[in-house]
């Protein structure tokens, strides 16, 4: 299994999807412009994802939930996952990634996750 299993940039259709949860959140003109944050932000920081689960109050997935499962096939196959998207806060918000976070955990709780972090948007 690969020891670095990730991508260095987000997948484009990770931006809507995150756009998508984050309308529930807060309004569509705030969830856009955190979308588009995201996109643009060029530095991505790391975090253990530990640290990321207990910050955004969330809890693991089994091993055995299909979206976990289908990311930890992805790593076992040698395809690098998707930088997660989140939204600074209290609680974090996982805005995309959830699921890669949760594979990574059961791979390595301490491994760090590249992730692109925003500041809460304003409604």
């Amino acid at each position: 299994m690969a020891s670095e299993h990730w991508k260095d940039e987000p997948e484009q259709q990770d931006y809507p999807a995150a756009r998508s949860y984050l309308s529930l959140l807060v309004d569509p003109g705030a969830a856009k412009r955190a979308a588009k944050a995201l996109e643009q932000d060029p530095d991505a920081a790391r975090y253990k994802a530990k640290d990321l689960l207990r910050a955004a109050g969330l809890t693991l997935l089994p091993l055995d939930d299909p979206e976990v499962a289908k990311d930890l096939a992805k790593v076992n196959a040698g395809t690098k996952l998707s930088p997660v998207l989140l939204v600074r806060g209290d609680p974090l918000w996982v805005a995309d990634g959830y699921h890669r976070i949760c594979a990574s955990y059961h791979l390595d709780e301490d491994a760090s996750i590249p992730c692109r972090i925003v500041p809460r948007p304003r409604s």
